[in-house]
């Protein structure tokens, strides 16, 4: 059984909230998160693409700049960047061979072990800042081990209900838990929800009050933005698309001033931020194919919001969810835009629902259904713009499909 094999057998064994697992097998690996600053990026939504950005700015501002991202979309190595650049996979598996025979002794699960292993690469390739993208929740997430010079909380909404609570104030103060007292913090949960946030006292900037976000719409080419934070105004553009691309570059820049980097590190970082499988056009068979991993409502209705915003009245909809998922709610933000339904599966997914059950959640729309996600793609139309949504790890199987690239083929659950 290889390193990555091992690895991906851990997932059958769930995820167990907890950080007395991860800190026991960063302490065995000599702690090396206590190599380089940290900066927690939290949230339900969103996460990844403010991530991105603020790495992007450090990194122009001359910081050696690791990010951590969950979960990948193809290759297992796209979790670890450092300065924009994945670290190469036989040093991630060089890592991983060192890393395993620790994990075994703590017995740590799937993500608590690739979180250490995140620290151990950047550690090593001697970062300075780390950027890490939060798994789940907050509070008891693995990277919650670390400790943040800085922490961003993107937004509060439902998802992975049946872990963190039932409502958007019990999710809210579990993705509080990565705030410290004192430190400084960004924000862009709604207004009700920032007194729970506030009880950690840490030094909070949120969204709508400290920053101040103004945003032109350049339609496909993304976002002229202006925050205003306190003593200053920060120019820029951004390529991500959709009004919540302009909301999380925001809060990336804001993150960005708190940690000292300088205007025109922020714009070269903006503007060379790229987020795979967000809101990413690509080109299929003459047409181009819109992949976005909206898989909860708010998701959805982001993705939906950003369509109209795009001047996208309906368009053909490739779709497939995992079975335990908001199916009816993400639905149900989809449905005006779609002018056909596609329903497939990604095939590698466990928690992947059957197509034919997702059929009564678009009623009264076109549907049709695909075994494969290439069966998928070859039901499109030729030419124009279509979407594929619903689930990163159909994402996952499409996105090589388009680019003519070789699938990792392993199952996936996290």
């Amino acid at each position: 059984m290889t390193e990555l094999d091992w690895l991906f057998a851990r997932q059958r064994f769930g995820v167990h909230p907890g950080l007395g697992r991860v800190r026991a097998l960063l302490a065995r690996l000599a702690d090396p998160q206590e190599a380089f600053q940290t900066v927690l990026v939290g949230g339900t939504n969103g996460k990844g693409s403010t991530a991105a950005t603020l790495a992007g700015m450090l990194t122009a501002g001359a910081e050696r700049t690791g990010l951590f991202t969950s979960p990948h979309l193809t290759r297992f190595s796209e979790r670890f960047v450092v300065d924009g650049q994945e670290v190469p996979g036989e040093r991630v598996l060089d890592a991983l061979h060192r890393v395993r025979p620790q994990a075994e002794r703590v017995e740590a699960s799937f993500f608590e072990i690739v979180t250490a292993l995140g620290c151990l690469l950047f550690a090593e390739a001697g970062v300075t800042t780390a950027v890490m993208e939060v798994g789940l929740g907050g509070r008891l997430d693995a990277t919650n081990a670390l400790d943040p010079a800085l922490s961003v909380i993107t937004n509060v909404a439902l998802d992975h209900t049946g872990v963190l609570g039932g409502t958007r104030e019990a999710i809210a103060q579990e993705k509080a838990g990565i705030l410290r007292a004192g430190r400084p913090a960004v924000t862009g949960v709604s207004a009700g929800l920032l007194p729970l946030l506030e009880t950690r006292e840490a030094d909070l900037w949120a969204l709508g009050r400290e920053v101040q976000l103004e945003a032109a719409p350049l339609g496909w080419a993304g976002w002229d933005v202006r925050v205003r934070v306190p003593g200053t105004v920060l120019p820029f553009h951004t390529p991500l698309l959709g009004a919540h691309g302009a909301r999380n570059a925001a809060l990336a820049a804001a993150a960005a001033h708190r940690l000292g980097v300088g205007q025109a590190a922020l714009q070269a970082g903006a503007a060379g931020v790229r987020w795979p499988g967000r809101l990413e056009v690509l080109p299929w068979r003459g047409g181009r194919v819109l992949l976005d991993g909206a898989h909860n409502p708010d998701g959805a209705g982001a993705l939906a919001e950003a369509l109209r915003g795009l001047g996208v009245e309906r368009l053909p909809i490739v779709f497939g969810a995992a079975a335990d998922k908001d199916v009816a709610g993400v639905a149900g933000a989809l449905r005006p835009v779609a002018s056909e339904v596609i329903l497939t599966r990604a095939l590698l997914s466990p928690r992947a629902a059957d197509p034919a059950s997702l059929a009564p959640y678009f009623e009264g729309l076109p549907v049709r259904l695909a075994d494969t996600p290439a069966a998928a793609l070859a039901l499109l139309p030729p030419e124009g713009l279509a979407a594929v949504c619903g689930s990163l790890y159909l994402l996952g199987e499409v996105r090589p499909l388009l680019l003519g690239e070789a699938a990792e083929g392993r199952e996936r659950w996290q």
